[in-house]
Formats: C-alpha cells, sequence, structure tokens
C-alpha cells in the first residue's frame, strides 16, 4: 500500500492474488471487529482489468463472512459517499486513478468515508507477506454477494440536490476520460437542466485516459471553442 491505494502493473506487481488476499482478510478483520456479518460496497473503474480485481476481491470478501454490496462501474466519491451514508462497515473501489489502463489499484475506505487508517493497511500487507494468517469462515457462516446498482441513482440524487439554481441556458462541455464518470456525469448535468454535450464517454477497457481527461486538457479546450 502507498499513499492512495495498493496499486501496481496489472499481473505483475498487482496480481489476482494480491486481490483475493486483499478481500479475505478485509473479511476476515471486520468480521471480527464487528462480531457479525460486515457489509461492504464497491465499485470499479472501466478499465478491462478491474472486472477481473472484482470478482477476486468478491471470492476473498465472502469466503471470510462479509457481504457485498457491489456497485460496479461507478466514481470512487460514490462509493466513498455511500460507504459513509449507507450504514457499511468499509468500502472498496477498484481504480488507478489518472494512470494508464495497464496499471490498476484497489482503495480501501473506512466507514466514514475517508481513507482507511494505516493499522488496518499494515495488517493486510502482513497477512500478503505471509506474516499471519487466518480461518476461512464455515460454510454456514460464508458471505453473499448482490447487485447495488440503486446505489449510483441514490448518489446521483445527492449531487443533485446540492445546487441552489437551475442549470437551464447553460451549454455544458463533459469530457469523461472513458472512465467511470461516463455513467454518472451526463446524468447530473441533465438533470439539473443543463444542455450537455459529452466526449471520451465510449470506454474500452483499454482507452481510459488515453489522450483524453485531466491530464490532456486540450482535447476539452478544442471542444468547447
Amino acid at each position: 500500500f502507498g499513499t492512495d491505494g495498493f496499486r501496481g502493473r496489472v499481473n505483475e506487481t498487482l496480481t489476482v492474488d494480491h486481490a483475493v488476499m486483499i478481500g479475505k482478510y478485509l473479511g476476515f478483520y471486520f468480521r471480527n471487529k464487528k462480531g457479525s456479518t460486515p457489509k461492504c460496497v464497491f465499485g470499479k473503474d472501466t478499465r478491462k482489468s478491474s472486472y477481473m480485481y472484482e470478482y477476486a476481491l468478491v471470492a476473498g470478501l465472502t469466503s471470510t463472512g462479509a457481504d457485498v454490496h457491489m456497485l460496479h462501474v461507478t466514481t470512487t466519491p460514490s462509493v466513498s459517499y455511500l460507504t459513509r451514508t449507507g450504514d457499511f462497515d468499509f468500502g472498496i473501489m477498484i481504480t488507478a486513478s489518472h494512470n494508464p489502463y495497464f496499471d490498476n489499484g484497489i482503495k480501501v475506505i473506512d466507514s466514514n468515508g475517508f481513507k482507511m487508517e494505516e493499522s488496518v493497511l499494515e495488517k493486510i500487507e502482513d497477512f500478503i507477506d505471509g506474516k499471519t494468517e487466518l480461518e476461512l469462515s464455515p460454510y454456514d457462516k460464508i458471505g453473499c454477494c448482490r447487485d447495488y446498482m440503486q446505489g449510483r441513482n441514490k448518489y446521483i440524487s445527492y449531487l443533485t440536490s446540492i445546487p441552489t439554481e437551475t442549470m437551464r441556458g447553460y451549454r455544458i462541455g463533459l469530457d469523461c476520460a472513458n472512465g467511470a464518470s461516463f455513467s454518472i456525469a451526463k446524468t447530473v448535468f441533465d438533470i439539473l437542466g443543463a444542455k450537455t454535450f459529452v466526449i471520451n464517454a465510449e470506454p474500452d477497457g483499454m482507452n481510459i485516459n488515453y489522450k483524453c481527461g485531466s491530464t490532456h486538457i486540450e482535447g476539452l479546450q478544442k471542444y468547447v471553442v
């Protein structure tokens, strides 16, 4: 773990085994801390590898007794918001933010919507390094996994409740960087009344941040002009 989650090159420094072990330890840790079934909510970005890590994490989490609520493709702030407001014990976001598609990462979020405290991340690292062991849950205590698409709608409702005035009459250009915001951003601005024009909202798993988004702002500048 670094300053912003467990990061690495896909299938080199960040593997499926890492994801399973992170999930196993989080389920084990929060089940023991809570004394009952912990609840986790998590999402992912549009990287091709995010699907691979998503199901690896689910396998690890449920094997040690955590219930998992899957938002699928969504933004990091939405996971933070729902973790804090939805009575979840922790959240997970699979993303490498502005990095190229061949990198990915796993961010762990505490129940207040912030980055997980260092002490927990250090315990996960010790488990990955083989310094500690844990027991899987018995067959009648394993966790379950369910889709939580309504969570994304709750986040959109929250965003659209913030402005105090309409955006009717505004023409807004959005660059979604072929990333997670492609499934949320236009809806939010449309609800607020803006006439919305979107570029880079056709993710294919490998074009995230490629010559677009905040690291290549010239594309949006040209589009707006």
